[in-house]
């Protein structure tokens, strides 16, 4: 299962334990259950406070690995965490050995104090780069509160239990047996749910911040280079986001990252943010900004009502997957209706399924998905696809993928519970045309978040903040940087060069200031002067 390298390196990681932890295996004569008991026993041998039992208790899943500890906490992975879980198996296995839990001491006191039994149940494919995010921070509330118990669940070897509860988009959490959420979850997000005066707890001490120097509102590439770049230069610093990352966390492969011949979105975000807490920025995430306003220094109100003051703001809060607008999508979204084709795509093994859009992502989705299910259609609204041309060729050697252009997508069909196919009207014959299938995933581009900026900050027609070379806006004190912009290119390395700019377009805002004490002594100065003429 490990080779000598991971177990090298799990070695390692396992001599951080300080308490013994135990591995209770449930099995069955399956062969996966072969292969988790090889991991189990390979896991054991890597340290002496690690041990290992068999179970099989009735009713349990299998082949399940409970990872516990004296204090009676339960981290469990029912099928073979590996693949993007690897890491959730590591952290749970030291969180259970007593290794610091990498969190705020806030956060930590809210989670020992929660009442109540909490059952949390995570659906995952292993080829999902969002899942772990989710499977870690539920194990994390698992680690620090025996009232608390986790499962991950692999999607793809629990097959009955998918169909029963009908999960057609992964991350998937149950709680106690009902829905609790779909698609990727914070710390934040799931202890505002579960805590009700979370989100009151969390305004409160947001008011309490002192007035910042520069206040960067977004946490991806573009905002955490800004917030490197205004920290460098000594000023008090904060970034303020709903989540780190942004969009980057959702995109799986990335090749044109100069200087870095490939990584992923969720590695790349998790290296920003390590980067920027070297520096004395002040990270506040699960708040989303819904009003800037000028009132002196730049307020920026949020979600939970507080209310943050900076003397400077930076706008970094990125675009989001451009939706289709057409009936039974937000019905059936998460019930066939996808926007992340490496995450659900492994749910619709052997199914027909379409993509929408021909540019460079759809067509890539289209090869990606081809080689799970049974058949792929792309519906492309241009009378020609915008992908690279070697991306068109790729799909055009593919036996089970149809491109369809000029096709205007119209509604989506379903029965209910679940995405049953589309319709789409031929532009040049003007017939609507019907697709039977059991997903659809969406990939038509992005939308910039600025809805909240209207009225108060210039736009352009699409949604997007004008800036200067500077990264100024329309609003004093106010820059932008990254997606949100009207940026001629949405890339990468583009938005975090961005960021840098605003940044020290801040910079040189702030210096050109003359501060209200400056005023007075300048106003009793020219006073003293008229006086003694």
């Amino acid at each position: 299962m490990l080779n000598e390298q991971l177990q090298t390196q799990l070695k390692s990681y396992l001599a951080n334990l300080k308490s013994r932890v135990t591995l209770i295996l449930d099995l069955n004569d399956s062969k996966k259950s072969e292969e988790l008991h090889q991991l189990a026993k390979q896991i054991e041998a890597l340290s002496p406070l690690i041990s290992m039992e068999i179970s099989n208790s009735a009713g349990a899943r299998a082949p399940q690995m409970t990872v516990t500890n004296d204090k009676g906490t339960a981290l469990k992975f029912a099928g073979i965490p590996l693949g993007h879980e690897f890491t959730s198996l590591v952290l749970a296995l030291l969180h259970s050995g007593g290794h610091p839990i990498k969190i705020s001491t806030d956060e930590i006191e809210q989670i020992k104090s929660l009442k109540g039994k909490f059952e949390f149940e995570t659906y995952i494919s292993l080829s999902c780069q969002n899942c772990p995010d989710v499977v870690q921070a539920l194990n994390m509330i698992a680690a620090i509160n025996p009232d608390v118990t986790h499962t991950m669940i692999d999607g793809g070897l629990f097959e009955a239990e998918v169909k029963s509860r009908n999960i057609m988009a992964v991350p998937s959490v149950f709680l106690n047996g009902q829905s609790f959420s779909q698609g990727r979850v914070s710390l934040t997000d799931i202890l505002k749910k579960v805590d009700v005066n979370a989100e009151a707890k969390q305004a409160e001490k947001l008011n309490e911040k002192e007035e910042f120097d520069v206040l960067i509102v977004g946490g991806g590439p573009a905002g955490a280079s800004a917030a490197i770049y205004a920290a460098r230069k000594g000023i008090k610093t904060g970034i303020v986001a709903d989540r780190f990352g942004g969009q980057v966390l959702e995109t799986v492969g990335i090749e044109n990252f100069i200087s870095v011949k490939k990584t992923e979105g969720p590695k790349l975000v998790a290296s920003l943010e390590e980067h920027v807490k070297d520096y004395n920025v002040d990270v506040m995430t699960g708040a989303k900004a819904v009003k800037v306003a000028k009132e002196g220094n730049v307020a920026i109100t949020l979600d939970n009502g507080a209310t943050l003051s900076s003397k400077s703001v930076i706008l970094a809060t990125g675009a989001r997957w451009r939706k289709m607008n057409v009936p039974g999508e937000e019905q059936y979204s998460g019930a066939g209706v996808a926007y992340c084709p490496h995450c659900d795509g492994p749910l619709f093994k052997g199914k027909r399924v379409a993509v929408i859009g021909g540019g460079n992502s759809g067509i890539e989705a289209a090869i990606d998905l081809a080689g799970i299910v049974e058949h792929v259609t792309v519906l492309e609204f241009d009378s020609k696809l915008r992908a690279d041309q070697v991306l068109q060729d790729k799909a055009n050697s593919m036996g089970n993928i149809t491109i369809i252009k000029n096709a205007l997508t119209t509604e989506v069909l379903g029965d209910g519970k679940k995405v049953t196919g589309l319709t789409y009207t031929d532009r040049v014959t003007g017939e609507s045309e019907q697709v039977e299938l059991a997903g659809i995933f969406v990939q038509i581009g992005l939308m910039p978040n600025s809805e909240w900026l209207q009225g108060d900050i210039e736009l352009t027609e699409r949604g997007e903040i004008i800036t200067n070379r500077q990264g100024e806006t329309s609003m004093s004190g106010v820059f932008a940087a990254g997606d949100v912009t009207d940026s001629a290119y949405k890339q990468i390395i583009i938005a975090m060069g961005a960021g840098a700019t605003a940044s020290l377009g801040a910079f040189d805002y702030l210096i050109r200031q003359v501060d209200s004490t400056t005023e007075n002594k300048l106003a009793e100065s020219k006073t003293t002067e008229s006086k003694a003429a």
